[in-house]
């Protein structure tokens, strides 16, 4: 069974939406347009070496940019395969968003909309 594994806030003010997550919840933010990437990490939970929350059903997220393609938050679910995800997806009545992207050194990332029209994410995890 495929889990859900990371969450999307998309913003229309990064810095104003920072401040809000980080106050009201506490998470640690990181930005990282530093390293060439328009995107705010949010921590809701310590990582192992892996990157992975080390509370079991924790999962951590990030922030960017609302989009048209991304209006709303997006759930991103971890499947073995983006490329098979996208076949099944397709079959099944969804259409691809945003095909596959590479992030070196840990993986790679697609959004698609399901049947319903929701956007969502699938992660595939570096071998």
């Amino acid at each position: 069974m495929d889990k859900v594994v990371h969450f999307e806030i998309p913003t229309d003010d990064i810095a104003r939406a920072s401040e809000f997550y980080r106050s009201i919840f506490g998470w640690d933010l990181q930005d990282m347009s530093g390293q060439g990437m328009d995107y705010t990490i949010a921590m809701t939970v310590p990582v192992d070496d892996q990157q992975r929350p080390t509370e079991s059903g924790a999962i951590n997220g990030g922030m960017m940019k609302r989009s048209a393609d991304t209006p709303s938050p997006v759930i991103t679910i971890e499947v073995a395969s983006i490329d098979d995800a996208m076949k099944a997806i397709e079959a099944g009545g969804g259409s691809v968003v945003q095909p596959r992207q590479e992030i070196p050194g840990m993986g790679a990332f697609a959004y698609f909309k399901d049947s319903e029209g929701n956007t969502l994410g699938l992660w595939e995890s570096a071998r």
